[in-house]
């Protein structure tokens, strides 16, 4: 029997994993640059909105590249970084973008609760009247006894050559591109084996000292609209909802009770 497709078949009933193993939920929102968010008085009000849940400020500066038909310019970007008192929640705000992040998920309703405070504090104080992506990205990490048993966890679409090879697989990296009916976005999805010391994404994935298996699943709608929090939350709970759904297919049952599964 055919299994239902992950990017067209009604989400599954959510099941909540006590010992998830996300190393980071990320979600962003790019805007064209206001020049003002580099200055101090422009971003005070942002930072007092949000103050209580993120009181630690940590501006640093960025620096970008682009490659030309004159060869590769770089200009350097000042960006605002603000924390929580546990430094596991992180809120970025640049000329041309805001982002939440975590280390530390705990549900769905809650991240994207998070993120639409962070979004009405932008709408308040900052006014963009655009935005031009909206991405959405989670990031899942098997390691020591999780990797030995990765075939028992995952299901055989996303194993790949572990099935046969194991353990004398040292690196394989799927790659694969999906567009979502109805021109609703795209996902990046990679899947596979890093080896001691490798990452695919030294921003978001930090190396570790051992071999382990990820799951990097990151969707994203690039279209130019007026900024409008309402559609955009409601977007956002439909990747969550995609991208959980295309988990679930990737993964057996084994997994939902190795990780502490709750109906």
């Amino acid at each position: 029997m055919a299994r239902a497709n992950p990017l067209t078949s009604p989400p599954p009933e959510e099941v909540h994993l006590q010992d998830a193993p996300l190393v980071r939920v990320l979600a962003q929102v790019r805007f064209p640059p206001i020049l003002s968010i580099a200055e101090k008085s422009f971003v005070a009000s942002f930072q007092e909105s949000i103050r209580d849940q993120y009181p630690i400020l940590r501006p640093e500066k960025t620096r970008s590249f682009v490659f030309g038909p004159q060869g590769v310019d770089s200009s350097e970007e000042l960006v605002w970084r603000f924390l929580d008192l546990d430094h596991v929640w992180r809120v970025t705000l640049a000329p041309s973008f805001l982002a939440l992040e975590t280390t530390s998920y705990l549900s769905r309703t809650n991240f994207l609760s998070r993120f639409q405070e962070i979004l009405s504090a932008l709408n308040s104080c900052i006014n963009p009247k655009i935005t031009e992506r909206l991405g959405l990205r989670y990031i899942a990490r098997l390691e020591n006894d999780d990797l030995e048993q990765i075939t028992e966890l995952v299901q055989p679409e996303v194993s790949g050559i572990l099935t046969d090879l194991g353990s004398h697989v040292d690196q394989s990296i799927s790659e694969s591109i999906f567009s979502f009916p109805e021109g609703k976005g795209q996902m990046l999805a990679r899947w596979g084996v890093l080896p001691p010391g490798a990452t695919i994404d030294p921003s978001a994935i930090e190396p570790i000292d051992q071999r382990s298996w990820i799951l990097d699943l990151d969707l994203s709608i690039s279209k130019e609209r007026s900024f409008n929090l309402e559609q955009m939350m409601s977007e956002f709970s439909y990747f969550a909802e995609r991208q959980y759904t295309f988990f679930r297919w990737a993964v057996k049952d084994a997994f939902l009770s190795r990780f502490g599964g709750e109906q």
